[in-house]
């Protein structure tokens, strides 16, 4: 591969392109690793929530153009879904969710 200098090229139009994402998913991952380490988590959660909320803060990062929020937020959205957790980020969304469609949603599940 570095003899293809073309490829070099593409991969860091692609990294320099979807960077504020990435970072905001790094980010993510690293804080939850560290915060569940620090509360003295056990491996099978470290193991599924660090990477979980990576994931979650790659998915908010692409959709913050579509409400209004620069792209280059990710980070700050990164970090903050990583402090605060899988379970704060759902209960979070379901309170959202209540309060944007009532009483209905509560029925529905």
């Amino acid at each position: 591969m570095p003899d293809k200098p073309d490829t070099w090229a593409w991969l860091s139009g692609l990294l320099q392109e979807h960077w504020p994402g990435l970072y905001a998913g790094l980010l993510a991952f690293c804080i939850a690793l560290f915060r569940l380490m620090y509360d003295g988590g056990r491996l099978r959660r470290i193991a599924t929530e660090a990477p979980l909320l990576g994931l979650m803060a790659l998915a908010v990062s692409n959709a913050m153009p579509l409400i209004g929020v620069s792209p280059s937020m990710a980070p700050f959205f990164g970090g903050a879904l990583g402090f605060i957790g899988v379970e704060g980020t759902r209960e979070l969304a379901m309170r959202i969710l209540k309060r944007r469609i009532g009483d209905d949603f509560e029925s529905r599940q």
